[in-house]
C-alpha cells in the first residue's frame, strides 16, 4: 500500500497562472529554476497517482484568507465522493484569522475530511501564535489530524514561520496526537530538527525532501538516521506533488537504505493507521 499524504492541486481556471507565480517565487527566493512535475490540476494528480501506482494521494488545501475555508471544504467533499475513481482524498482547510474556527472545524469533522492543513508562511502567522494554538487545540479535541508546513518555504524564505524552536514553544501549551510536521520536521533545518525534535510524539512526512532537483535535499544518510531516531512508526510518505514527480519519489524512497519493513510502514501503513483510509 502506498499513500501519498502530501499533495496539492489548483482549480483548472487558475492552475497554470498559480504555478507560474510560485515558480517565479522560487527563482527569487532560491536562485534556482524549478518546474512543477505534472499538470497542476485534479486530473493531473489523478493521472500521476495512477501512473505511480499509488493507492491514494491526499490533497492538502491551503486557505490564504478567511473567505476561502468554507468554499474549499465544500469542494473537498464533492471531490472525495469520487475517491474510488480518482484515488484522491482531500483534507480540510482553515485560516488562523477565522474567528469562527470552531464552527469550521465542526463542519470539517461532520464532512469526514479527517485533517486540516495549515501553512504558516502563506498564512503569515507564526506557528506558536495564540491563533494557531487555539484552533489546533480545538481540532485535537475533535480528533482531527493537523498537517503543517515546517521549516523554510522555497518561495518565501525571508521569514520562517514554523521553526523547530517555535514547534517546541507550541508543544509547551498543547500536544496534538495527530500533528504532522511536513518536510521531515523543517525544510532545510534538518540539523536543528535532529537536535531538538526527534523522539517527540508527533509525525513527520517525507514531502519533497529527497527530490534531487533541489541542491539542498536531505541526503540519504541523514534521512535514514532521522527516521530511525524518530521511529519509522511516525514517518509518513509524502511527495509535495506537483513539486516532485510521484513515480520518481516512490523510486527515490525505495532506493534509501531503510529496511523493507520500515519502508512498508512509511509508504502506507502509518497513514492508514492514523486516518483509516482503507479500514
Amino acid at each position: 500500500m502506498i499513500i501519498d499524504i502530501h499533495t496539492h492541486t489548483f482549480p483548472d481556471a487558475i492552475a497554470y497562472k498559480t504555478i507560474a507565480s510560485m515558480e517565479e517565487d522560487i527563482v527569487r527566493g532560491q536562485g534556482i529554476h524549478v518546474k512543477c512535475a505534472r499538470i497542476p490540476t485534479v486530473k493531473g494528480l489523478e493521472d500521476s497517482t495512477k501512473k505511480a501506482d499509488i493507492d491514494l494521494s491526499v490533497v492538502c488545501p491551503v486557505a490564504t484568507n478567511i473567505r476561502q475555508p468554507e468554499k474549499i471544504n465544500r469542494l473537498s467533499v464533492e471531490l472525495n465522493e469520487k475517491r474510488e475513481e480518482t484515488r484522491l482524498f482531500n483534507f480540510g482547510a482553515i485560516h488562523p484569522d477565522c474567528e469562527n474556527y470552531k464552527q469550521i472545524i465542526d463542519e470539517i469533522v461532520a464532512m469526514d475530511l479527517k485533517a486540516i492543513k495549515i501553512h504558516p508562511d502563506y498564512q503569515n502567522t507564526f506557528f506558536d501564535d495564540e491563533k494557531y494554538i487555539r484552533l489546533m487545540d480545538y481540532a485535537a479535541e475533535k480528533d482531527l489530524g493537523i498537517i503543517v508546513h515546517a521549516g523554510e518555504d522555497v518561495g518565501l524564505p525571508e521569514t520562517v514561520h514554523c521553526t523547530p524552536e517555535r514547534i517546541l514553544n507550541l508543544w509547551k501549551h498543547i500536544q496534538p496526537e495527530k500533528l504532522i510536521l511536513a518536510h521531515m520536521g523543517g525544510w532545510k533545518m534538518w540539523d536543528e530538527v535532529e537536535e531538538k525534535l526527534l523522539g517527540l510524539p508527533f509525525y513527520l512526512d517525507t514531502a519533497v525532501v529527497l527530490n534531487p532537483i533541489f541542491p539542498f535535499k536531505l541526503e540519504n544518510e541523514q534521512f535514514v538516521r532521522m527516521v530511525r531516531k524518530h521511529g519509522a512508526d511516525r514517518i509518513l510518505f509524502g511527495t509535495d506533488s506537483p513539486w516532485y514527480d510521484q513515480t520518481k519519489a516512490v523510486n527515490d524512497f525505495n532506493n534509501t537504505d531503510l529496511t523493507q519493513e520500515e519502508k512498508d510502514k512509511i509508504f502506507g501503513k502509518n497513514a492508514n493507521d492514523l486516518f483509516d483510509f482503507f479500514g
